[in-house]
């Protein structure tokens, strides 16, 4: 029985991850963040929380990982704990350092203490491309971060591949393109939108506010893109991987799609800051653009070339983005019920 030690295993990755290593057959550790009240509910809704092995766990403090690994001895450490909200990292951007960045650097070195064979699989993001050199973005296209989440992340990243060639650790990076779930927090634009339009569908909420819905994003669905994570991990040699679908979408289709699943057809009115979105059949407005929710520095494309994945690891998206947003749509509708 392999054994894998999960960072960040309450979040959306986190969660899917583990259901896939235990139905591997893996015994799976995980850690999480101490807060006052646990958040648990990925894991419960996945049937997965009494499977697995949950460890308070401080990525920022080094001796706590170290008897952790020495403790549990993982064959494989997946590193997703992160402050991972973009829009965060303009407000908290050294915070989002010690955590997104600084951190790595911990679980590293934690490795490297403990046992230099342990495989390491480092959450690298889409976002490092930021102002994007080439489209789509491969492997070898430039990066060009945004934001201080984005630096840190490419921070994380660089230090994998350092510690590959220096040190002779089995490391990888994983470049996820956007991936979303039902099991998405509610901070995340797509699951803003797919929650708020349930909340409308059900007469419990009038409209909902929104930033650029014009920036452009590659959607996969989550649960695919942690298999492709495994698959990183079970090569003879570390290498870094984008998972991506290879279509690009706006957050105006992700809304109008979201809409149309529930019956609603929309009309957008007015232009820039003042535009709106009209529900046809009422006239009522139920999206609203709100210029607090843009970023200090935004990604307007985000498109990801997934062909080396595809034919090293044998990984391709199967989940589409209509797919995406109505099985997202449809979560929400039943959580509401």
């Amino acid at each position: 029985m392999k054994t894998a030690f999960i960072t960040g295993i309450t979040g959306q990755d986190g969660a899917y991850l583990a259901k896939y290593l235990l139905e591997k057959g893996y015994k799976v550790y995980g850690g999480f963040r101490r807060t006052s009240t646990p958040n648990f509910w990925r894991l419960e809704e996945l049937n997965a929380l009494h499977d697995v092995e949950l460890i308070e766990l401080d990525i920022l403090d080094t001796g706590n990982m170290v008897r952790a690994f020495s403790k549990y001895l993982p064959d494989e450490v997946y590193n997703l704990a992160a402050q991972s909200f973009v829009a965060v990292s303009f407000e908290k951007p050294v915070l989002t350092g010690d955590i997104t960045a600084i951190g790595v650097t911990k679980v590293l070195e934690a490795i490297r203490i403990c046992n230099p064979k342990i495989k390491f699989y480092q959450a690298s993001s889409s976002e490092m491309f930021g102002k994007v050199m080439e489209t789509p973005q491969k492997e070898t296209t430039p990066f060009y971060p945004k934001s201080p989440y984005a630096v840190a992340k490419l921070y994380g990243h660089w230090l994998t591949i350092v510690y590959r060639e220096s040190f002779d650790i089995y490391g990888c990076s994983g470049i996820l393109f956007n991936h979303e779930s039902p099991l998405r927090g509610i901070e995340f634009v797509t699951r803003k939108v797919s929650d708020a339009v349930a909340r409308i569908k059900k007469g419990k909420q009038k409209f909902f506010d929104i930033g650029n819905i014009d920036a452009k994003r590659d959607w996969g669905f989550a649960e695919e893109y942690v298999r492709g994570m495994w698959l990183m991990m079970q090569q003879d040699t570390a290498d870094d991987y984008i998972l991506a679908t290879n279509e690009t979408h706006t957050v105006r289709e992700f809304i109008e799609h979201a809409f149309r699943y529930v019956d609603m057809d929309i009309a957008w009115i007015g232009h820039g800051i003042n535009e709106t979105a009209i529900d046809k059949k009422t006239g009522k407005t139920v999206v609203k653009i709100n210029p607090k929710f843009f970023r200090p520095g935004e990604v307007d494309l985000l498109l990801g070339d997934y062909s080396k994945a595809k034919e090293k690891l044998g990984w391709e998206p199967m989940v589409r983005f209509n797919k995406l947003v109505e099985m997202m749509v449809e979560a929400d509708l039943k959580r509401i019920k």
